[in-house]
């Protein structure tokens, strides 16, 4: 007899990762020019100031950096945290907000811990539209429904339609399986674009108006990413719309600092939220990779992190228009493509016409492949009424020239697939 595992719901749903897919197609091709993960430029990584650290932490007699950490973080990095996170925002500059903060192991880890303790399977939560697809595969997974906020056609948020999807969830009796709302507001993963003060206040407002009161997850990973002026959107903590709500704003290192040290970061204003966190973190991990904590603790402490910051930013604008120009050089706006220049990030969020689709098993994603060019389809990127004709081309990790080669590779497939 072949012996068998009898799965949980959870083991059911388990399907393997979009962009583990991606990933594998890439690794499949060595020739292959990926244009969609989301990786950092290898050749700004910093590897000196981490040899620097490491030999700090090395040179100290207490071998405590080895040792086991605690399970919140190391209490010297979540202050340096701390004191970043009080630089963008003014209305917490003599806040004592050091224990609110927790360290994960990237900011991935604390959406899972956010979800994990929120949600039940049939659930729902509220996305923007656009949205992160990585988390919208994690709700999947969590058989966790996503309900996108309405947007009009330039991609702002549409009050009065989001109005009207809270009063369907409350006719059907559904407002009472919604736990959350989600959203990434600074130079988005996928769109590039960043969400407005009229529009972050007017999402509360219309929660507000329909006594609906639930936790709030901003994802700030790329704030610390613009190219040459800083948003001055403050993030939900500090805007007094959002100040009866449950609130989570969360960031990371990895982008902006080093991805291999895969280390994230949230600050929570609900006490027993955040306990049921990091509660639920110790059962998976008692404590996030000490060793990486102690090297960025002594990168922000003397300063580096923006050091590097002044070193990718204008790197990163730098391959952006290297990519943009030579989609347009290409001629696919001609074709009928559009798409809006980013003030940051690591994305172009690119429109295809209407008739030509851009999905995950479309003749021209295949086409893409076949002449040598990955890209993240749009479609992966709704929660709901997923649209098929959107691609998201990430610039962060290849080199000039093959920025340039990838871009004429998959202009040559845009041009020759009109609608």
């Amino acid at each position: 007899m072949e012996p068998t595992c009898k799965f949980s719901a959870l083991g059911r749903r388990a399907r393997w990762p979009t962009i583990a897919r991606l990933m594998s197609t890439a690794l499949e091709k060595p020739k292959l020019l990926s244009l969609a993960a989301g990786f950092t430029d290898n050749a700004t990584l910093p590897s000196g100031m981490v040899v620097e650290a490491v030999s700090r932490i090395a040179g100290k007699k207490d071998k405590e950096a080895l040792q086991y950490g605690t399970n919140q973080g190391r209490p010297g990095l979540r202050t340096l945290l701390a004191e970043h996170f009080r630089k963008w925002e003014p209305a917490l500059a003599d806040a004592a907000i050091d224990d609110e903060f927790f360290v994960t192991n990237g900011s991935q880890q604390a959406l899972y811990l956010a979800m994990q303790v929120l949600c039940d399977p049939g659930d729902i939560v509220l996305v923007d539209r656009p949205s992160y697809f990585v988390y919208l595969e994690m709700l999947k997974g969590m058989g966790v429904q996503a309900r996108s906020i309405p947007v009009d056609a330039d991609g702002v948020v549409d009050e009065e339609g989001f109005g009207t999807l809270i009063d369907g969830l409350k006719n059907s009796g559904e407002i009472t399986r919604l736990k959350a709302v989600y959203f990434v507001s600074y130079y988005s993963n996928p769109s590039s674009r960043s969400l407005s003060l009229a529009e972050k206040i007017g999402i509360s407002e219309v929660l507000k108006r329909a006594e609906v009161v639930l936790p709030v997850i901003e994802d700030a990973a790329y704030r610390d990413l613009y190219f040459e002026n800083a948003s001055a959107v403050p993030s939900v903590v500090g805007i007094d719309a959002w100040q009866d709500f449950p609130k989570l704003y969360l960031s990371t290192l990895t982008k902006t600092f080093a991805s291999g040290l895969k280390i994230g970061y949230g600050y929570c204003s609900h006490r027993e939220w955040l306990d049921k966190m990091l509660h639920t973190k110790g059962h998976q991990d008692f404590g996030t990779a000490h060793f990486n904590q102690s090297i960025l603790e002594e990168v922000l402490s003397d300063g580096g992190l923006s050091l590097q910051l002044a070193v990718i930013r204008p790197k990163y604008q730098h391959k952006m228009r290297v990519l943009d120009e030579t989609l347009r050089d290409e001629g696919i706006l001609a074709s009928g493509w559009k798409w809006q220049v980013p003030e940051g990030g690591l994305y172009l969020w690119l429109e295809a016409p209407s008739g030509v689709d851009t999905g995950l098993d479309s003749k021209f994603c295949q086409s893409c492949i076949e002449e040598g060019v990955l890209y993240v389809p749009g479609e992966l990127c709704f929660g709901d009424d997923a649209a098929k004709n959107f691609v998201r081309l990430s610039y962060g990790v290849l080199s000039e020239d093959d920025l340039r080669e990838a871009g004429c590779r998959f202009a040559k497939v845009a041009v020759s697939n009109r609608s």
